[in-house]
Formats: structure tokens, C-alpha cells, sequence
């Protein structure tokens, strides 16, 4: 009679454990990444918040805007002149929504050296962690719903996985993207603008979903 071998009940517990071990450290070791990413999204909104109010306590002007940047800021030319009216918006042909950075940069606000010009660069604008290029701009596209107030905004373009984008909400502000003062935001510059309907259900961010094209803005 010839003898069956196969595994013992110990090795196959020895074996579930391993395999419970290595799924374990996956998970954690996914869950370590998405926080490096929340708190990286969070850095960059909180450090161009800060220069944003710090360039205004400054020159009492904001970047972008100021109407004599060329006069007081390092190698600006006077083409990256605002019109210093108040709103970081269009002067004419100049967009100081991309003159924004090189004001900030060239005052030594923010960390990189940005250039005006008005095809937007990566020598003219920051990016988002996915490589996708902000925006700060006095408008009321951050919204998805409802009226809302014309104010100034950081965008921080799109690229965002919905999980992401939740948990920067709940980091930083009501965990709502369409409350508070951090929301949904569908701007892009280039690709394919983030869809509300994919990213949240009345407020509510749809985290459990793997949609990979979210956006959020951060009032000002």
C-alpha cells in the first residue's frame, strides 16, 4: 500500500500566516503611501495659502495683480505687470493668474523660480503631485453646484484619485466637496477636466471607488 504525503496541518497554518503577513504589510504599506501623498497635497496648498497672505501682508497687493511687480520684484519684466485692481484675473492679454507664481517666486515666497509667459509651463507654474499645473484665480469655478461667490481660489488640478481627494477633505477642512472652504473643483489645465458625478454624490466623496480624475480648489 503506497503512502499518501501532503502538507500537515501545521504547514499549512505556518503557510496562511505567512501569506496573512504579506498581505498585511501590502495594505499598510499602501495605506503608508496614500498618506505620504495626502500630507504632500496639504504641504503644497498650505505653502502657497501661506505666500499667497504673505506676499499681501508685504506689498498690500496680491501676486499676480500687483501693478509694480517690474518696480520692486528681481528680474520682472514689466509685461508681468498686473493691473493691480484687486483680482487675480485677465489685464488685457496678460493672464496674472500665471504671473501669480513669478510674483510669488521672484518676492521669495515660494520655493521654485517661475517665469511669466502666457502658455502655461513648467517654467511658469507649479505642479500637483501628479504633475498636473495649480491655479490661483479670482473666479467661481470652484464650485460644481449652486451659485457661487466670485472669490480667490487655489486649484489644485486634476490627476487626484477620489481616495486621495477625500481624505486631503476630511485633513484639512468638513470632508464635504461642496461645503467648506476646501471643494470639489473639475479645472484643468489640459487632458480631461475631472467629472463631479465620478468624484462625489451630493457632497459626499465616492472614496470607495478607484476613480482616478478628481480635483479640489481651497478658498481664499
Amino acid at each position: 500500500m503506497r503512502r499518501q504525503t501532503g502538507f500537515t496541518l501545521l504547514e499549512i497554518a505556518i503557510a496562511l500566516v505567512i501569506i496573512g503577513l504579506l498581505l498585511g504589510g501590502v495594505l499598510k504599506g499602501q495605506e503608508l503611501i496614500q498618506s505620504a501623498r495626502v500630507r504632500n497635497l496639504a504641504a503644497t496648498q498650505d505653502e502657497v495659502k501661506t505666500a499667497f497672505f504673505g506676499f499681501w501682508d508685504r506689498f498690500r497687493a496680491y501676486p499676480g495683480d500687483y501693478n509694480l511687480a517690474s518696480a520692486n520684484l528681481p528680474n520682472v519684466a514689466a509685461t508681468s505687470d498686473g493691473n493691480g485692481d484687486g483680482q487675480i484675473l485677465l489685464n488685457g492679454a496678460m493672464l496674472e493668474s500665471i504671473a501669480v507664481w513669478e510674483h510669488l517666486s521672484k518676492a521669495g515666497f515660494l520655493t521654485g523660480s517661475y517665469t511669466y509667459n502666457a502658455a502655461v509651463s513648467s517654467a511658469t507654474n507649479p505642479t500637483n503631485a501628479y504633475g498636473v499645473f495649480l491655479q490661483l484665480i479670482y473666479d467661481n469655478a470652484y464650485a460644481d453646484t449652486g451659485a457661487a461667490a466670485t472669490r480667490h481660489n487655489l486649484k489644485l488640478g486634476n490627476q487626484i484619485p477620489v481616495g486621495i481627494i477625500a481624505e486631503l477633505d476630511r485633513k484639512v477642512d468638513d470632508g464635504n466637496a461642496q461645503t467648506g472652504t476646501f471643494r470639489f473643483s473639475a479645472y484643468t489645465e489640459g487632458g480631461t477636466a475631472p467629472t463631479a458625478a465620478n468624484c462625489h454624490n451630493a457632497g459626499t466623496w465616492l472614496a470607495t471607488t478607484s476613480e482616478p480624475n478628481c480635483g479640489g480648489a481651497s478658498l481664499l
